[in-house]
Parts: C-alpha cells; sequence; structure tokens
C-alpha cells in the first residue's frame, strides 16, 4: 500500500515542519465569542447526542436534560444550543508524519474549516518538543486556510512530546469560554517525561474540551517476504517493518486512550479519502454539541462524577420508546476547594 510505503519513509527519514511565529492566544474574545461568565462555582458540560444509527440529535433545549453530580441531580443554570458558536484548536503534530501533510492532508483540513459554521472560530498550533501557537483563534476561516497553505517543511529530526503538549493546549483554552473543541492530528507517538502521560489522563477526566484525535500514521501491518529476494535483505526489512507496526500500534493505542480518557474521539483513517471523510465528520460532532452548565454543590476540592440524562418526553417525544440514544459528555471535575468562591 503506497500509504504504509510512505509511511516508513517518514519514519526513517524525520520531517520537521517549520512555522512562522505568531502571537500567544488572545486574551480578550472578539464580537464572535459567546457572553458566557467564566467562574470557579460552574461546571460546564460539553454534549453530544445521537441515535442508534449516529444520527445527531437537534433541537433539544435546557428542559430536555437531566444533569447529575455524584448521582444527585443539578439545576441546569446554563444552556447553550447546537447552534452557539464552538471554539475549536487545531493541535498539528510537526514531526516526521508531517510528511503526509505535504501530500495533501493539511489542505483536506479545510473540509473540516468549510463544515464549521460561519461564527466558529479556529485557532491553529504545533507541537513536537513543545506546544507553539501558530494562529490566534479567528472567525475567517480563510484566514486559518492560508496559514495552513503557507506551511513549509524542512528535513529534521527532533522531539515529539505529544502528553506534555497537550497538557500546554489544554491550559490554554481554560481561558477561552464557550464550547471547546481540540482537533489533535498526530502519529500518537511520544516522547515526553515517564510521568506526563499519566498526568494527562488525569486532566483530560476533568477537562472541559472535547479532544478529537486522528492518526496520521495510519495502520502499516507487518510485510510478509513475496517472490524471490535475497533471504538477507528480507529479513532486514522484515524485521524494520515489524518494529514500526508496533510502534504504530502502540501509538494508536494511545491516541485511543486519550479520547476515552476525555470521552473524545479517536480516528484511524488509511488513506487521503478516509482522511478527508474524518474531517467531515469531526466538523459534524463540532456542529452537534449542546452546553450545559450548573454550580458545583459542595466545595471539597475532590472528584465529583457527572452525569447526563435526557428526560422522556420533551424534543425527543416523537422517537420511539425504544429509541437508545448515545450521550458523550465529559465524566467528571475537581469541585473548588473549601473557601473558594
Amino acid at each position: 500500500m503506497r500509504y504504509a510505503r510512505h509511511l516508513r519513509i517518514v519514519l526513517l527519514g524525520g520531517l520537521v515542519l517549520v512555522l512562522c511565529p505568531a502571537s500567544v492566544f488572545a486574551q480578550t474574545p472578539d464580537q464572535n465569542t459567546p457572553n458566557i461568565k467564566v467562574t470557579v462555582d460552574r461546571v460546564n458540560v460539553g454534549v453530544v447526542v445521537t441515535d442508534a444509527a449516529g444520527q445527531f440529535i437537534q433541537g433539544l433545549h435546557r428542559e430536555d436534560f437531566r444533569i447529575f453530580d455524584n448521582g444527585a441531580e443539578q439545576p441546569i443554570t446554563d444552556f447553550m444550543s447546537v447552534d452557539e458558536p464552538a471554539q475549536v484548536l487545531l493541535l498539528v503534530e510537526s514531526g516526521p508524519a508531517v510528511y503526509f501533510l505535504q501530500g495533501g492532508h493539511l489542505r483536506a483540513v479545510q473540509l473540516l474549516l468549510d463544515g464549521l459554521s460561519a461564527s466558529d472560530r479556529v485557532a491553529i498550533a504545533r507541537y513536537d518538543e513543545r506546544a507553539e501557537p501558530v494562529l490566534d483563534f479567528v472567525s475567517d476561516k480563510q484566514i486559518a486556510a492560508g496559514t495552513l497553505n503557507a506551511i513549509h517543511f524542512s528535513f529534521g529530526f527532533g522531539q515529539l512530546n505529544l502528553a506534555s503538549s497537550l497538557l500546554t493546549a489544554l491550559d490554554w483554552l481554560t481561558r477561552v469560554p464557550g464550547k471547546k473543541s481540540l482537533v489533535l492530528l498526530s502519529t500518537g507517538v511520544d516522547t515526553s517525561p515517564p510521568d506526563a502521560m499519566q498526568r494527562l489522563f488525569d486532566r483530560l477526566k476533568t477537562a472541559e474540551v472535547r479532544v478529537l484525535a486522528v492518526s496520521l500514521a495510519g495502520t502499516v501491518p507487518g510485510s510478509s517476504p513475496s517472490g524471490k529476494k535475497s533471504a538477507k535483505r528480507n529479513h532486514v526489512v522484515d524485521e524494520k517493518a515489524e518494529i514500526a507496526a508496533e510502534g504504530l500500534a502502540r501509538a494508536n493505542q494511545e491516541l485511543k486512550s486519550i479520547a476515552e480518557a476525555n470521552s473524545g474521539r479517536a480516528y484511524f483513517p488509511l488513506s487521503e479519502i478516509d482522511f478527508e471523510q474524518i474531517l467531515k465528520d469531526i466538523s459534524e460532532l463540532i456542529r452537534h454539541e449542546y452546553s450545559l452548565g450548573f454550580e458545583p454543590p459542595s466545595h471539597d476540592g475532590k472528584l465529583h462524577m457527572i452525569g447526563v440524562t435526557l428526560r422522556s418526553g420533551g424534543a425527543t417525544r416523537t422517537a420511539a420508546p425504544s429509541v437508545v440514544y448515545r450521550i458523550d459528555h465529559r465524566q467528571a471535575y475537581v469541585a473548588p476547594g473549601p473557601g473558594s468562591e
């Protein structure tokens, strides 16, 4: 498969993405930013509702939802429908796998931008050794597309600190109000310090941001000898292919674990066509997220579990009683400590 063959070349060659410098993400939201008060006394929960066929359920209202803190129902103090603007951070790995982006994957991100609403805001960042902002949040998708198209490539090697970079990106997004999604384009390869991934998993469980991870590596099956070639040469090639396949399998599992910890989603395209369809699907998911808010019932500084259900009747009353809905949302939050306001 050409895709797999390119991957082997990339892993051996090692390319580094060169991006022009950009300012840190702005602290002042633009005119399209939702007017949301952000305090420690509010828990925001992004919610996506789909039916058994994976179709998004639209037209839901505040009264259609029930939200629970450690099993106890809480009043919903804030509600944002799917029509409210979303804030999307596109975080791109700038290590070896961006070779694929040069072949069309970055251009395919235009499909993601085209699928977003006009009022949705997009920011772009890159990472290798660390996460670095490239483009601040903008509503103009053409500016975002132009930034992506202006990216240049050069040869080189570097670290890929995925976990550490994601932690940094989550810190950035704590200062951004509204419905938030982080679209990660990554191989899943990580050279972060040993404890960074566990710290990331702990953080993802309580993050207000939905992480949507897209693998740039695909799947590289272990090759088997074919035809009459040198047995010694086949052994060397097969050994390298097996090592690459094992490494990518671990990387894919990392991306899957990251998404599961966050109630997000992970995607593993095997071709450019797959990649394009996935980006379309992601834009649909981002556009169909509700946001619920409630005040934490206690200030104990402890981890609280979150539950979200739909009420019987309401906006879904026309659906058959046997219909089962999938409700994706963050699973927990850490309550404010004693004495906090």
